[in-house]
């Protein structure tokens, strides 16, 4: 527990220790229930509907979200820290990525078809059959957006890790190592997420029914989660503030509070909401003969 302690607190260290606590922190960050990487990472796993789909997922946002960690640790060693924790910033941040996450739910339910933001990146990647999969490509920029928003990680890592690099020109690799630890989790966990859809034991094209249907569910329902939370925030900032500690010493599970109320209205109540939802229609779809091509392309 003082491991841990001096980890949240690392003051003092030398630059080694204190690089390896921003990539410690960011791995961290990663396995922790967090309104920024959660919900995304498993809306487009769950999309991907297979193990390597979920890596993908997970890779994808992680990329975004690293380099934005590194511009803002950049950022904040030139002491602009306190504009970017501003609680008016992260409700813009949160309308941002809410607007996103509605958009690509609309455009996976409608089409259904892929988006590549970043070519060069998906040529050195395992092949995947790109039949009715998500819009994957706008993970990245999820991230990117995402990566924007403050917490008690981001915290740490602006006010004390980044400020105390010896020179601007290592003012980013705080913010880079935080997103490479961040990464490493959240690929694992878009993995674990697209291997649950795997091992259904239904057919490819119910899969993709199946994790497409409760993909786009999720992304549509989570961006207003996000916005009505956004607007919360402006409209009763003291309210939004509330926090009722759990006495867990890590951040992300300290407290029951907005960040961690959004975590479990998109994950576990929408996304297992859809997921009964999604099921039922392609039990029903198979009794009566299999699922049809016009249902994969339409998500109904």
């Amino acid at each position: 527990m003082m491991i841990f302690a001096s980890i949240l607190q690392p003051h003092n260290l030398p630059l080694l220790g204190l690089l390896g606590v921003a990539l410690l922190l960011g791995t961290i960050h990663g396995v922790t229930p967090d309104e920024h990487t959660w919900p995304i990472t498993f809306s487009y796993a769950v999309g991907s509907y297979s193990t390597r789909g979920g890596l993908r997922a997970g890779l994808f946002f992680s990329l975004g979200f690293t380099l934005q960690r590194a511009i803002f640790s950049e950022l904040s060693y030139f002491a602009l820290t306190r504009w970017m924790s501003s609680p008016k910033v992260e409700a813009v941040v949160y309308i941002a990525v809410g607007t996103l996450m509605a958009i690509s739910g609309l455009v996976m339910r409608t089409r259904g078809t892929t988006i590549h933001l970043l070519p060069f990146v998906d040529r050195i990647l395992p092949p995947l059959d790109a039949r009715r999969q998500p819009p994957i490509g706008l993970a990245t920029l999820h991230g990117l957006i995402a990566g924007m928003g403050t917490g008690a990680f981001a915290t740490i890592l602006y006010t004390t890790i980044s400020p105390a690099m010896p020179s601007a020109a290592l003012g980013w690799l705080p913010g880079a190592l935080f997103g490479s630890g961040t990464m490493v989790a959240q690929i694992a966990i878009g993995a674990m997420f697209g291997r649950s859809m795997e091992r259904r034991g239904l057919s490819l094209d119910s899969r993709s029914f199946v994790g497409r249907t409760i993909a786009s569910i999720t992304l549509g329902i989570g961006g207003l989660v996000f916005i009505t939370s956004a607007i919360f925030t402006l409209l009763f900032p003291h309210l939004a503030a509330f926090s009722i500690s759990t006495g867990i010493n890590v951040p992300n599970l300290d407290a029951i509070n907005l960040s961690l109320l959004m975590v479990i209205v998109i994950v576990p109540i929408v996304g297992g909401a859809s997921t009964v939802y999604a099921m039922r229609k392609v039990k029903s779809q198979e009794a009566l003969g299999g699922i049809s091509q016009l249902n994969l392309h339409h998500g109904t």
